[in-house]
C-alpha cells in the first residue's frame, strides 16, 4: 500500500525520476541492496531509479544487452543546453530593459532556472555510477536549487529574495540526509525499505512547489484582472501555467511510454525540459506586456495607496509578482 512520502511507485514507474539517486544510495548505505532486483542489483548496469520498469543505461554499463551505442540520456542532454542557452538570453534581454520594474528579481530567478539545467543533466543523464557519492552530492544540489526556485518564487512575490539562500540549503541537507544518512531523523531506512519513504523530501520536493505555483497564479489573477485591469498578461501568465502542466504530463505519463517505445534511448525528461523552458520563455513575455506603457507605474501607485499591501506584510513597499516563475515588480512607497 502507497504512503504519503513514498517515492517507490515513482522511481519504478518513472524513468530518469532524479529524486530517485538518493534512494539508491540509501539501500546501498542501509544494506538492504536484496530490495535491488535486475539492472538495478549492479551500480554499474543500473540507470536512474530503483527498479525501473523501463530506464535508459548508463554511458558505461557492463550490461551488453542494453541497446548500443550507450549515449545515455542524449535527449535530455541536447534539451538542458539549448534551454540554457536560450535561457541566458532571456536574462539578456531581461537586463536590457533597464527602465523596467520587477528586472532584477526577474533576472534573479531566471539565473536560479538556468542553474538548475546542468544539474537537471547530470542527474538523469546516466553517465555517473548510481549509488556514487559524486551522483548524490549533485542530485542533491539540484535539489536544493528547485526548492530554492519555487520558494524563491514565493517569496519574491510577497517579501523579498532573502529566503532563497535558506532554502536552498534545506533543501539540500534534507537530500543529503536521506541518502547519506547524518541523523536517523530523516537519514534513517524507510520502513519498509523498498517504499523509498521520505515525508520531508517529498514535502518540498513535490508538495511545496505545487502550492507556490497554485498561489502565485491566484495573486497574479487578482493584480492583472482586478488591480491592472488588463486580459493581455493573463493571456501569457495562463499559457505557461498550460505549459507547465503539459511538462509535468510528459514526465510522469509519457516518461516510460517513450522509453519502451524508444528501446530504452530516450524518455520523456526532455520533453519536460523543453516545455518547462517554453513556460520560462512565455513568462518573460508576461512580465513584458506587464510592464510596458505607463498603466503598470500607476495601477502600482494606485495599489500602493489603496491595497495596504505592504502595511500587511511590515513593509513600506508594494510588491506586485509578475509571473509563475519569477520576477518581483516592486515601488517603493
Amino acid at each position: 500500500m502507497t504512503r504519503f512520502g513514498d517515492f517507490g511507485p515513482l522511481c519504478r514507474s518513472v524513468p530518469s525520476y532524479p529524486w530517485c539517486n538518493l534512494f539508491y544510495r540509501q539501500l546501498l548505505r542501509t544494506s538492504n541492496t536484496t530490495f535491488l532486483h535486475d539492472a538495478s542489483a549492479n551500480p554499474k548496469t543500473a540507470g536512474v531509479g530503483v527498479n525501473p520498469k523501463c530506464f535508459i543505461p548508463p554511458t558505461f554499463t557492463t550490461d551488453l544487452s542494453q541497446p548500443t551505442p550507450h549515449l545515455g540520456n542524449i535527449a535530455n542532454y541536447i534539451a538542458c543546453g539549448l534551454s540554457f542557452v536560450v535561457t541566458l538570453g532571456l536574462i539578456w534581454l531581461t537586463h536590457r530593459r533597464r527602465a523596467a520594474v520587477g528586472r532584477i528579481e526577474l533576472r534573479t530567478l531566471l539565473g536560479l532556472y538556468a542553474i538548475t539545467l546542468p544539474f537537471n543533466a547530470i542527474t538523469t543523464g546516466s553517465f555517473l555510477e548510481q549509488g556514487s557519492t559524486a551522483l548524490v552530492v549533485l542530485t542533491a544540489i539540484h535539489a536544493g536549487f528547485v526548492v530554492a526556485f519555487f520558494w524563491g518564487l514565493l517569496a519574491n512575490a510577497l517579501v523579498a529574495t532573502q529566503v532563497v539562500e535558506d532554502v536552498f540549503a534545506l533543501g539540500t541537507y534534507l537530500s543529503l540526509d536521506t541518502a547519506l544518512g547524518a541523523t536517523t531523523v530523516i537519514g534513517g531506512p524507510s520502513n519498509p525499505p523498498d517504499a523509498l519513504r521520505s515525508i520531508s523530501l517529498f514535502v518540498v520536493l513535490s508538495i511545496w512547489p505545487l502550492v507556490c505555483v497554485v498561489l502565485y497564479l491566484a495573486l497574479m489573477t487578482y493584480i492583472v484582472l482586478k488591480v491592472l485591469r488588463e486580459f493581455r498578461p493573463m493571456a501569457y501568465y495562463g499559457l505557461s501555467a498550460f505549459l507547465f502542466v503539459l511538462s509535468q504530463l510528459a514526465w510522469f505519463l509519457l516518461g516510460r511510454v517513450l522509453c519502451t517505445a524508444s528501446h530504452q534511448r530516450v524518455d520523456g525528461s526532455f520533453l519536460a525540459t523543453i516545455l518547462e523552458t517554453a513556460a520560462i520563455g512565455v513568462l518573460f513575455l508576461a512580465w513584458r506586456s506587464i510592464t510596458e506603457g505607463t498603466y503598470a507605474s500607476q495601477s502600482l501607485y494606485s495599489l500602493s495607496l489603496h491595497s495596504g499591501w505592504g502595511s500587511l506584510f511590515g513593509y513600506d513597499a508594494v510588491w506586485l509578482a509578475t509571473g509563475w516563475r519569477g520576477g518581483v515588480v516592486a515601488m517603493w512607497a
